[in-house]
């Protein structure tokens, strides 16, 4: 990437996320200048992805939806926070799609367990921000440090964990030629 702006549509209006998808891509691309434009899309999931599956699913329907309503940008950004049960226990995670004009990049973010009472919780049908405020007596914690900055006393916050996971995702696209769709063979 040549010294240039490029607009970024980060499906999400959680400062988290904009700022993790924002710091990601100077990580990556330090060369370049990105204009942000945080949009409100559906994920097409539940508000409480409870799988691999549908947490993908999420990240990949925030880029396709923010991509239709901004035609016009150069990067589209979904990240997606989720759930899934492992051997008995609530492990949270989240899914980052980043698009450009091109091509797609991927990744998930790292994985914790959560304590059995926001388990519980999570497991009647309480999202999980709104859990995690209940059991932790905090306010608006997704769009603060998360669950990781309150269990690990900000050691690691949730902009670190999804900024991580954007800096996976944009590695087909810092290394375009070696991640083109092959020519189906004759």
């Amino acid at each position: 990437m040549e010294n240039s702006t490029y607009k970024v549509v980060i499906a999400s209006k959680n400062p988290v996320k904009v700022n993790a998808a924002l710091d990601g891509l100077q990580r990556m691309f330090p060369e370049a200048a990105f204009v942000p434009e945080p949009a409100s899309v559906p994920s097409g999931v539940a508000d409480q992805p409870m799988t691999e599956h549908e947490t993908l699913q999420g990240a990949l329907n925030r880029v396709a939806n923010a991509k239709q309503a901004h035609p016009e940008a150069d990067f589209w950004i979904g990240i997606e926070g989720g759930v899934e049960v492992i051997g008995g226990e609530l492990a949270t995670f989240a899914w980052v799609v980043v698009q450009d004009r091109e091509q797609q990049g991927k990744a998930r973010s790292g994985t914790f367990f959560l304590p059995q009472q926001v388990r519980e919780l999570v497991e009647q049908g309480v999202e999980l921000g709104t859990a995690n405020d209940r059991i932790f007596s905090h306010s608006n914690s997704k769009q603060k440090g998360g669950a990781i900055g309150i269990l690990t006393h900000n050691v690691v916050d949730r902009r670190e964990l999804y900024e991580q996971a954007v800096v996976l995702a944009l590695v087909p696209l810092r290394n375009k030629s070696l991640y083109q769709n092959p020519q189906p063979q004759r």
